[in-house]
């Protein structure tokens, strides 16, 4: 009876305690899934904020855009800033339009494949920067659990080894060992199920921001369009 109480008393299972007492091989994978969950964090919280606030840029910038105010003094206004989004691609198009018009453009159609390129090479940089880091999330969800699996397996066979030592199937002697390997499916499971959740959520927002330029480029090159073929139709016909 004593020698019962004894053994409990020797056992904490505590999660600390679990984790001190784990090998070398499940620490590690244990402290691996743990700065793992903490970078999945930080990067939700910081998508959580740049997505917030492209959001709101691109809610501003349309609102002016649409306004009634001209182009140029639009562009006048936006060409200096570090610029972002729908901006960037305003920018972008106008530059272009602007440099080719001071060379003398005298073709539409090389006119038009300039400007829309210039919105292309544009909207895949911001696309590019909307879409940062969400690998990292999309690694972790899926090798989270496997990784945590792993220091399981080793934990388990590390446990038999000790029991085949002992020659004591004693359950007081098995569970701290089971237990110990088990908590590393669990911090697994701690740092990939965020790490799914947040990346369906951003993929999906980095989509839904990436069509919204699309349809702004696509909408801009129909007014630039208009507005070139109203500048060159009287330069060509004059010549």
């Amino acid at each position: 009876m004593e020698q019962a109480g004894l053994a409990a008393a020797t056992h904490d299972v505590s999660l600390w305690a679990l984790f001190m007492q784990a090998g070398f091989i499940v620490k590690l994978v244990m402290l691996g899934l743990l700065g793992a969950s903490v970078w999945t964090w930080a990067i939700v919280i910081d998508k959580y904020i740049s997505f917030a606030k492209a959001r709101r840029q691109f809610s501003q910038f349309e609102q002016v855009f649409w306004s009634g105010q001209s182009l140029e003094e639009l562009y006048r206004s936006l060409a200096e800033r570090n610029n972002s989004g729908l901006a960037a691609i305003f920018v972008a198009a106008m530059r272009e339009w602007k440099k080719s018009f001071e060379r003398g453009a005298r073709s539409p159609i090389g006119l038009q494949m300039r400007i829309d390129r210039a919105m292309d090479v544009t909207m895949a940089r911001e696309a590019e920067s909307f879409e940062a880091r969400l690998g990292s999330l999309a690694t972790i969800g899926s090798a989270g659990p496997f990784i945590g699996l792993f220091g399981t397996v080793v934990g388990i066979m590390t446990s038999f080894q000790a029991i085949a030592g002992s020659k004591s199937t004693n359950l007081a002697v098995v569970a701290p060992g089971i237990a110990e390997a088990l908590l590393a499916t669990a911090i697994g499971l701690v740092a990939a199920i965020p790490a799914v959740i947040a990346y369906n959520k951003f993929s999906g927002e980095a989509g839904k921001l990436s069509s919204r330029m699309e349809g702004f480029a696509d909408e801009f090159s129909g007014i630039l369009s208009r507005q070139i073929d109203e500048k060159l139709q009287p330069r060509q016909a004059a010549e």
